[in-house]
């Protein structure tokens, strides 16, 4: 996975991109539902003619000074449901921690303020003690009947990046659906930007995205490359791994996590071209590994 995880990458947006990646209107939810139940309108068709085999829209973009990713998708869950399973840092700790590249999540309050730190791995395959950590501040913007939202963010990160913004916001649907949008963005430097295409130069030269971009002349799909490649994979990754964590609420506790690592290792397997990685016996090993490791003595 390589620099896709140094960079911790996220997924065109139907509205214009902001650099800070926070909700519109983010000071009025009311104002902010209608905008994302506008956006679900704006979206019906791509959403009923998704390739994914589901009603979901992955979409990237570069701005100025960095990269935003945006993942659209109606899920079979209240909103309800999805409010109480990302409401603390801790459940999302529970969430995140299934990506194959991210080895350790701590959930804390460090001077009145909610923070997860994500320990992460420029591979999979490399040990705990060469991880770099990002710590998040957690932000409940809102959490109302008809719509939720919440934020992580992050001043800074590796090789020079900066400003790094999560947003998961919900709106309700009728029969006891909800219509999220998960949205990720970060500024790079000079530093950042050269690393990056030394990657996709190198290592990342074969890696692929979402997006087709027409036909090879063997007649296969031409899909998106470089930067825009490399935040849809990770935008495929991370939504994968939110929609595997609501997808096991049912399950009993005592499997949960177990179940959680299941579901989000067959979902990524739906996209092999894209997303495979390390087979499923090597990345159950790591993630039981790394449970072991920070389990209560």
């Amino acid at each position: 996975m390589g620099l896709a995880s140094l960079l911790f990458g996220m997924a065109i947006t139907p509205e214009p991109a902001r650099a800070d990646n926070s909700p519109p209107a983010a000071a009025s939810p009311a104002a902010a539902a209608q905008t994302l139940h506008q956006t679900h309108q704006a979206l019906g068709s791509r959403l009923a003619e998704s390739p994914f085999g589901r009603p979901l829209v992955l979409d990237s973009t570069e701005l100025p000074e960095g990269l935003k990713g945006d993942v659209y998708a109606i899920v079979d869950h209240s909103l309800q449901e999805v409010e109480e399973a990302f409401k603390t840092p801790a459940r999302w700790c529970e969430a995140l921690i299934v990506h194959v590249n991210n080895r350790r999540c701590q959930a804390a309050s460090e001077q009145g303020r909610d923070v997860l730190t994500l320990s992460v791995v420029r591979r999979y395959d490399k040990p705990i003690e060469d991880a770099f950590t990002l710590p998040f501040t957690y932000r409940a913007i809102a959490m109302q009947p008809d719509y939720m939202a919440v934020e992580l963010s992050a001043d800074s990160g590796p090789l020079g990046t900066r400003n790094y913004r999560v947003v998961l916001e919900a709106v309700r649907l009728r029969n006891a659906r909800t219509f999220l949008h998960f949205s990720y963005a970060y500024e790079h430097n000079l530093m950042a930007r050269l690393a990056t295409q030394a990657y996709l130069a190198t290592f990342g030269s074969e890696k692929v995205g979402f997006t087709p971009m027409g036909r090879l002349p063997s007649g296969e799909t031409d899909w998106i490359r470089g930067t825009r490649g490399l935040v849809e994979r990770n935008a495929m990754r991370y939504f994968l791994a939110v929609d595997a964590y609501l997808a096991t609420l049912a399950v009993p506790s005592s499997r949960q996590r177990d179940a959680r690592l299941q579901a989000w290792y067959e979902a990524t397997e739906q996209y092999p071209r894209q997303l495979r990685e390390v087979d499923r016996a090597t990345y159950l090993a790591l993630k039981r590994e790394d449970r072991a490791r920070d389990a209560p003595p």
